[in-house]
């Protein structure tokens, strides 16, 4: 039988940014996968403070040079890759200057949430898809880590539906216990609605783009949710619950692999 493909796309991942519970996961998780006999690819933001020279980043001319329009600007799309030697992994990393050249990750250095947040967001998502179909890779599952992916889910529902890379695609989105703190409002709403997404599919984060509501957004449109971390925002872990959608809660960091190899069998239905 053909090996099922994951496709990772997550917030942050170590040793390219600091440990932490998604960082980890999403360093050790994919590596694990693959080992177990599936195809993977991991996308991440290139964040500014990432060091290219000590992380052996370059650029992948052949993948580079398209451009995403948000809010009816063009940015253009550099694609990095670095290797994990040790695990045989590759690491895809989306660049642009006008969203991921400040050293800072989500906030700037007195702790402020950015301002365009949103369109970063927004940004990563798309170029991750595009980015795929420029590899000519069909994943069967698209695992999204972390709210700064929350966009992705609704993307592959709605705009990538018919595409046949992503048409018979499940999502399935991880949920942590960071958050962010002030509400993006309209802003994600206005400028995610492309073509297929409309109005009312957003109406969850159209008034009111708080981290609770944005990540109930991202379970609408999911295939299936795990929680990440041992505690996570009590309302959006409620949701979650009320669902309905297959749910894995939290597995510790012993024994979370097989789990999460097994909740993929069961989301693609094997």
């Amino acid at each position: 039988m053909e090996a099922k493909k994951i496709l990772y796309v997550t917030q942050e991942m170590f040793p390219y940014l600091p440990t932490s519970e998604m960082a980890d996961i999403s360093r050790r998780l994919p590596q694990a996968i693959q080992e177990l006999g599936r195809e993977i690819r991991t996308f991440m933001p290139k964040y500014g403070l990432i060091n290219e020279r000590r992380n052996q980043l370059h650029e992948v001319i052949r993948l580079s040079g398209m451009n995403i329009i948000i809010d009816d600007t063009d940015h253009q799309l550099i694609i990095k890759v670095a290797s994990i030697q040790t695990a045989r992994m590759q690491v895809y990393f989306i660049d642009n200057d006008d969203y991921f050249r400040r050293k800072n990750i989500l906030v700037d250095a007195f702790g402020k949430e950015f301002d365009d947040n949103a369109e970063r967001a927004i940004f990563f998502a798309r170029s991750v898809l595009e980015t795929v179909k420029k590899l000519r890779w069909t994943p069967d599952i698209i695992h999204c880590h972390g709210w700064f992916t929350a966009v992705l889910p609704i993307l592959i529902k709605k705009v990538y539906k018919d595409d046949p890379f992503f048409s018979n695609a499940k999502v399935i989105t991880s949920l942590y216990d960071k958050e962010f703190k002030i509400s993006m409002n309209g802003r994600l709403a206005s400028k995610i609605m492309v073509d297929g997404i409309t109005e009312s599919d957003v109406e969850k984060i159209k008034e009111d783009c708080n981290f609770q509501n944005l990540c109930k957004f991202a379970i609408d449109y999911s295939d299936g949710v795990i929680q990440g971390s041992p505690k996570i925002n009590s309302e959006v872990a409620g949701y979650a619950k009320k669902s309905k959608k297959p749910l894995l809660e939290y597995v510790d960091k012993d024994n979370y692999v097989q789990a999460y190899n097994s909740f993929y069998d069961k989301i693609l239905g094997l």
